[in-house]
């Protein structure tokens, strides 16, 4: 007779989610690391201060926002905070920890230690594998499901890791290219062996909820980018006011996001079922929120070079104007394009607030860095009013329609 350990049994179980379970604090631990990952993105480019730079940021912040997405998916489908589940959010705190404390030399190994681009991609595709592992014994059950997870995983996982390996031996100036390949690859081949198949979400309130967050810890980034920016000047007129204006600015993205934006998305999705819900939620929360996430973080590389250059009236040069004009424009573009989604209406305010960020972009570097700041919020400010003044937000009816209607 076999004698079954009872801690060894509920360690590898998993119990199903359902309908309104929400976000548990193992998750926001979670994130917490993702914090540390989004700083380290931004002080990537901040130090390279080139395209180039802003390129190997969106890439690596690419890779790590797939890492995070992942692992939502799995604590919807089982509680995060239990059995399985819970080992592997553990095991990829740790390592994504160490992921994050590579960032700096993910393209530029030091002469010194380990080689930092091949600890990056070793930590970054072992929270794959483990992700991949837990989601095969939380599914459970459900036969579809499993088949689901190792159809997707197996078809993308194994090419994207070996791209990355390649890429980390290659080194500068192809690694870069390298791995926005695998990126690519990776998200293409998990899109098509995922559409009409099956998926799940099992508690859109809690989906909704966790990209809310990482919505709130990316903003997070952008106040932390006004105190970098000035962290070692004496404070001064000049620098209240420009920290006045970033936090205004940040207020602004915030509410662009959470005012209307995310409940009522978060409501439409509710009222679809099966295949088809899955497949909105997933265009619009696993793909298009990294749009936003971006924006948010190439805003705050805006936001520091801005405060760097917030003393004797200093002109906020392009690649600062770049990155403040193209981070807004992207995130409100981004939101404008998960609505459109979603609804399936076209949210013109916020294209014409992002294609307005853009077109300024010239100005922005030319004018004082107090004088860019200002203006970017005040056209977030604009668009927020605007939206409020001509009753723009798309209406949600309180019921369903009826057939008759």
């Amino acid at each position: 007779m076999t004698i079954k350990n009872p801690f060894t049994s509920r360690l590898l179980t998993a119990e199903t989610s359902h309908e309104g379970d929400r976000a548990t604090t193992l998750e926001l631990f979670f994130d917490l690391v993702y914090v540390f990952a989004f700083t380290q993105v931004s002080g990537l480019m901040s130090a390279g201060h080139d395209g180039v730079a802003v390129l190997q940021g969106i890439v690596v912040l690419a890779l790590i926002w797939w890492s995070w997405t992942s692992y939502t998916w799995l604590s919807n489908q089982a509680h995060a905070d239990r059995g399985v589940v819970r080992l592997a959010i553990l095991l990829a705190i740790a390592l994504m920890f160490l992921v994050s404390l590579v960032i700096p030399e993910a393209y530029d190994d030091l002469a010194t230690g380990l080689f930092a681009p091949m600890v990056f991609v070793v930590c970054l595709v072992a929270v794959r594998v483990v992700h991949a592992v837990a989601y095969v014994i939380a599914a459970g059950s459900d036969a579809g499901l499993r088949r689901q997870v190792i159809l997707s995983m197996s078809a993308a996982l194994l090419p994207a890791s070996a791209l990355l390996v390649i890429g980390a031996l290659v080194g500068a100036p192809y690694q870069v290219w390298i791995w926005l390949v695998a990126i690519v690859l990776d998200l293409v081949l998990v899109y098509l062996t995922s559409r009409g198949g099956n998926w799940r979400i099992n508690s859109i309130a809690h989906f909704s909820e966790r990209h809310g967050l990482v919505v709130i810890l990316a903003l997070g980034e952008s106040v932390v980018a006004i105190g970098i920016g000035v962290g070692a000047e004496p404070v001064s007129t000049s620098i209240i006011i420009g920290s006045v204006l970033a936090v205004a600015l940040a207020i602004a993205m915030w509410w662009v996001y959470f005012h209307h934006f995310a409940p009522k998305t978060e409501e439409l999705i509710a009222r679809k079922t099966g295949v088809e819900r899955t497949g909105i939620a997933t265009d619009a929360y696993t793909y298009l929120h990294l749009s936003l996430v971006a924006g948010i973080v190439i805003a705050a590389l805006g936001i520091e070079q801005a405060m760097h250059a917030i003393e004797g009236l200093h002109p906020l040069e392009l690649f600062g104007a770049f990155a403040l004009g193209g981070g807004v424009a992207l995130y409100i573009a981004g939101t404008g394009f998960i609505w459109r989604r979603v609804s399936g209406e076209w949210a013109l305010i916020r294209f014409g607030g992002a294609t307005l960020c853009i077109l300024l972009i010239p100005v922005l570097a030319l004018a004082p860095a107090i004088v860019s700041l200002g203006v970017v919020a005040v056209i977030v400010g604009a668009l927020v009013g605007a939206e409020q003044f001509f009753g723009s937000r798309a209406k949600i009816p309180t019921r369903a329609a009826s057939p008759a209607e």
